[in-house]
């Protein structure tokens, strides 16, 4: 019985929580603390504080946290898939509706004007990347890498993912 309460107290935010984990926040502790008293307030604010200095997205860490102290490794498996079910459902079902409309000529305009909104995204992270390399490398090792990275890919084609070792392997010698 504790699983299914798991369970459903993760899902519930999972579907509520528009916009990802920050979003859910005040779902799960509503869950959590209120519905459920798994745990207080303060122990609350710490899991938050904690999964917070973790890398990753913020409910799957305190879903795993809070699964495992309430009910096991089954209890963190639980609360996790929980929280991930609805994105996953819901992926499914658009890929779905995606693959039926494919080959339809709404399905070519929507790719047609999704393509400058995604050019202009790439465009807005690259020059946010930009700008913390030349503030954290410098300029010389920003132009170095800028250049490198362009005549490696251009000139000599050689797969993305060399390039981006090639980055990680010379900042971790130079840098």
């Amino acid at each position: 019985m504790i699983y299914l309460k798991i369970f459903i107290a993760f899902f519930i935010p999972g579907v509520l929580g528009y916009g990802g984990g920050p979003s859910s926040i005040p779902l799960v502790e509503q869950e959590v603390v209120q519905n459920y008293g798994w745990m207080s307030s303060q122990e609350f604010a710490e899991v938050l504080a904690l999964g917070n200095a973790l890398p990753g997205p913020i409910a799957t860490k305190m879903a795993g946290f809070i699964g495992f102290e309430v009910g096991g490794v089954f209890g963190a498996v639980t609360a996790v898939a929980a929280t991930v079910l609805p994105s996953l459902m819901l992926m499914v079902f658009l890929a779905g509706v995606l693959y039926k409309m494919k080959g339809t000529k709404k399905f070519e305009t929507l790719t047609t004007l999704i393509r400058p909104v995604i050019a202009i995204l790439l465009g807005v992270i690259a020059f946010d990347f930009f700008g913390s390399a030349y503030v954290e490398s410098g300029a010389v090792h920003t132009v170095i890498l800028m250049t490198a990275s362009f005549i490696m890919l251009k000139k000599f084609k050689i797969h993305p993912a060399l390039v981006i070792i090639f980055g990680l392997v010379y900042g971790a010698i130079l840098l």
